[in-house]
Order: structure tokens, then sequence, then C-alpha cells
């Protein structure tokens, strides 16, 4: 796979633009529309984007932090930084509270949207990895291929899924987003993002990102793939990594129906 210096992280958009990416037989195509800043410094969980604003969970024991960031500069807008006990994982929004996944906690933190304000928490089954909104429903991944759907009102596990391709497991799910319908997640160590179906789990494609890697963090085993936020006024969906020094924002060619 051809790698991506980072010194032409700038020029990649046009090139992406004029030639569109290059995918494996099956994959999605997308284009990259901007490249962005993005803290290099952010080990990314989770992603958001709501009213126009980018919401960021970052992880690791004594780093870990919810933030509120510009989309155009990187710059932390605000941030509430977890107990140095607290591991930030998948992050989602519902009737103006964030929720905010743990590792290994089995716990989600509930926050204030406006003001950051902790709310309190709730437990969830297993290991958190990423959280989303699905049909007014959380659905959560735990590293597995299961994603668990949560009752908002009783926060009582209600149904599970298996993501496959074809027959085989798709495991370790990471970071989730809803995008049109379809729950679309991060695989761990992966390039790749799949689409899922949320009613059957059954992979509807794939979206490969390998071209974007920033090439001095290729070798980093954790400086991977994780973080999808949508925006449904542009139908344009914003994707990192951890620790990675950019933000790209891409559109679909052929986009998911609405």
């Amino acid at each position: 796979m051809q790698k991506l210096a980072l010194h032409l992280l700038i020029a990649l958009p046009l090139l992406l633009a004029a030639c569109g990416a290059r995918h494996p037989s099956g994959a999605t195509n997308y284009r990259v529309v901007r490249t962005l800043p993005h803290d290099p410094d952010a080990f990314t969980q989770g992603l958001l984007f709501h009213d126009g604003k980018l919401y960021e969970s970052t992880g690791l024991y004594g780093q870990s932090t919810l933030r509120e960031v510009n989309l155009e500069t990187g710059e932390i807008l605000r941030q509430h930084k977890l107990p140095r006990d607290l591991f930030g994982e998948g992050l989602a929004i519902y009737s103006n509270r964030l929720y905010q996944l743990t590792w290994r906690e089995e716990i989600v933190m509930v926050y204030d949207l406006e003001t950051f304000r902790p709310l309190g928490n709730f437990p969830i089954e297993g290991e958190g990895w990423g959280l989303a909104i699905w049909s007014n429903q959380f659905v959560a991944s735990d590293g597995t291929a299961t994603l668990r759907f949560y009752d908002p009102a009783t926060k009582q596990s209600v149904r599970s899924i298996t993501a496959r391709d074809g027959d085989k497991p798709i495991v370790e799910l990471n970071e989730l987003e809803v995008v049109e319908g379809e729950l679309w997640a991060n695989v761990w160590h992966d390039d790749r993002v799949v689409r899922i179906d949320p009613l059957t789990g059954k992979a509807l494609g794939w979206l490969d990102f390998s071209d974007l890697v920033p090439d001095g963090l290729r070798d980093s085993t954790e400086a991977v793939l994780n973080g999808i936020a949508y925006n449904p006024e542009t139908r344009r969906v914003y994707i990192t990594g951890k620790n990675w020094p950019v933000l790209y924002e891409i559109e679909m060619t052929t986009p998911p129906a609405p």
C-alpha cells in the first residue's frame, strides 16, 4: 500500500480529488475534501460533530479528557479532565447530554452539553470501546464482533448483533458513528472503516484509508486510525487517528441513500 509522507499532507486532498482514492475490490469510494489540523497529543477514542461543533474523547490513564475542539484550527476550546483512574473511550450525544464511555471501568460518564458539568454515570456490560446513538438507542462496542444496544431511559441492554463480513465475524470493533442510518466502525489495527447494517450486523462495505495514515506514525502500534464524526448538513465525515496531526474531511463519491 502506498504510504503518505508528512510533507505531502497538504497536497494529498488535491491529488485524491483529481484521481480518486485507491481501494480494494468491494470497498466504498470516497474523496478527501480538506486536510485540517489535529492535536498530535490527543489519543483519540471518540469523535462527534453536533450543531457545528466538534467534540472529542481522548484516552490513557491520567490523560483522558472530554473536549470541544475548533474544527478549523484544532485548538482546544474547552475540556474536562477525567479522574486518573478512568480511561476515556467512545463518545455520543443524546438529549443535550454527552455520554463518554470508559475502557475497563464498565461505566458511562454523563455530562451537561453546555457546561461539561459531570451529571453522574451508569454501568455498561464489559469493556467500553466505541459508543453511538442509533434509532434512539445507545450502541456500544467492546473490542469483539458484538455490538450491544441500550435503552437510554432504563440504561439496560435490549439486544445485540454480531458484525459479519459474509460468514466471518469482524472482531476488534472500535470507535462508532451513525452515518445516514448505517453504523460505521473503526477496526483496531486496521486502516479500514466498516459500514454495518444495525439491524443484522451485515457488512455493507468498507472504506480503505490506508493512503491517509501519516508515514511518521506508521510504525507506531497504537497510532491507529480511530475517530469518525458525521455532519448531516453537509453529508461529510471527519476522520482521524490516535496522535495524528491531521483530521480529514471526506465525502462519499457515491453516498449511501438517505
